[in-house]
């Protein structure tokens, strides 16, 4: 065995011995885990329709999207989003990661700020971190930290004149909870910030058709000055895929200059025209996202019944602190066993280690007692 690879198995049996280890696992058991929110991953419809288009394309795009790799479904499917979501233009990418990385690569450098909420999606700091730019970190939903910042920065002459770029997620995939979206946006025109919002948790399950939080905190004439907002093909419409809303020229710019997009293989033709299909069911899904807001708001009824602390979640998504990353497992294999798949989110993805509880629309109230009882019996269990 050479240095390197001493050196690497050392480092791993740090990372075993924190309980920090991680390995790729099937999941098991009634699905309490995963961002497919409105079931669509496994929608009988939507694959029969994937079926069916699967004969009309090649296996792989073959290349990127400017180079072999486009189809004029790929711009159909993106004229269509761009409408949904009331944006000018939109663009398709690999992923809603490569989309926050190469967004942000892109637009910001070493001359500009970047105002990131602490516990925004790995993503976005690493989009920030390679661009070079001048991180700028406000506590989680503090608004008022933020603004602090805009105004300390007003005062430093040779940094006033810097791009100032404001970014956050919509609703924390970790959290469940969101920000003030008003605040932020009068935060924006006040200081002259762009304005970058994650909208991929909330896709599909808030707003008006499910078009997402921006669309129930700001008025149309505000999410039309909303310079950037980042979609996911990958959870509430069930694919996979990312998506930038912006305007013609944000379009246009991207595709000359985004990095991840210009040099990646672009995504499955059959993608796009099975994603139209999806965006229709996602429109018409009033009664899934009832469902989901109903049962969300029994789980949390339930947990605080009976004495599990819970963070501030506004939404499906709860995380369950735990007190040690042992606990987090430990707590997860027990569930396992009990049949429910619930994984132990540990640090760096988090700073604190938890279970994260995600429901989706297939999930019923008796799934809901079942899994209360299970968390109530293994919590005995484990003390």
């Amino acid at each position: 065995m050479n240095d390197h690879w001493r050196e690497l198995e050392s480092e791993l049996e740090q990372i075993q011995s924190k309980h920090l280890f991680r390995e790729c696992k099937e999941s098991a058991g009634i699905d309490f885990c995963s961002n497919d929110y409105l079931g669509f991953a496994s929608s009988i419809e939507l694959k029969s329709e994937f079926i069916k288009n699967a004969a009309l394309f090649p296996n792989g795009s073959t290349a990127s999207r400017l180079v072999k790799g486009h189809r004029k479904e790929m711009e159909e499917w993106e004229i269509l989003f761009s409408s949904f979501v009331e944006a000018e233009a939109a663009l398709l990418t690999a992923n809603g990661y490569v989309a926050n990385l190469g967004l942000i690569d892109t637009i910001a450098d070493s001359q500009t700020l970047v105002f990131t909420d602490r516990l925004n999606h790995a993503s976005i700091l690493d989009g920030i971190r390679i661009s070079g730019a001048q991180r700028k970190y406000y506590n989680h939903l503090d608004l008022d930290h933020l603004e602090f910042q805009l105004q300390k920065i007003e005062t430093i002459p040779e940094q006033k004149k810097k791009r100032k770029i404001i970014v956050s997620e919509t609703l924390f995939s970790m959290d469940g909870d969101s920000p003030d979206l008003k605040k932020l946006f009068d935060l924006k025109k006040r200081y002259g910030c762009i304005l970058i919002l994650d909208e991929a948790h909330a896709l599909g399950v808030f707003g008006e058709q499910g078009k997402g939080l921006c669309f129930e905190q700001l008025t149309h004439q505000e999410i039309s000055e909303v310079e950037y907002r980042v979609f996911t093909l990958g959870k509430s419409l069930g694919l996979e895929g990312g998506v930038i809303a912006t305007s013609k020229i944000g379009r246009d710019y991207l595709v000359n200059r985004m990095r991840t997009f210009i040099f990646s293989t672009a995504p499955l033709p059959l993608i796009s025209v099975t994603a139209k299909m999806a965006l229709r069911m996602l429109a018409d899904a009033n009664k899934s996202r009832d469902h989901l807001k109903n049962i969300a708001k029994y789980f949390k009824e339930k947990m605080i019944q009976h004495e599990f602390e819970l963070p501030n979640t506004t939404s499906h998504i709860f995380p369950i602190l735990m007190a040690s990353e042992e606990l987090a497992l430990a707590f997860s294999n027990a569930l396992k066993e009990r049949g429910f798949d619930i994984r132990a989110i540990r640090p760096p993805t988090v700073p604190t280690p938890r279970l994260r509880i995600s429901l989706n629309a297939k999930i019923t109230r008796e799934m809901i007692e079942e899994l209360v009882q299970a968390m109530i019996e293994t919590r005995a269990t484990l003390r």
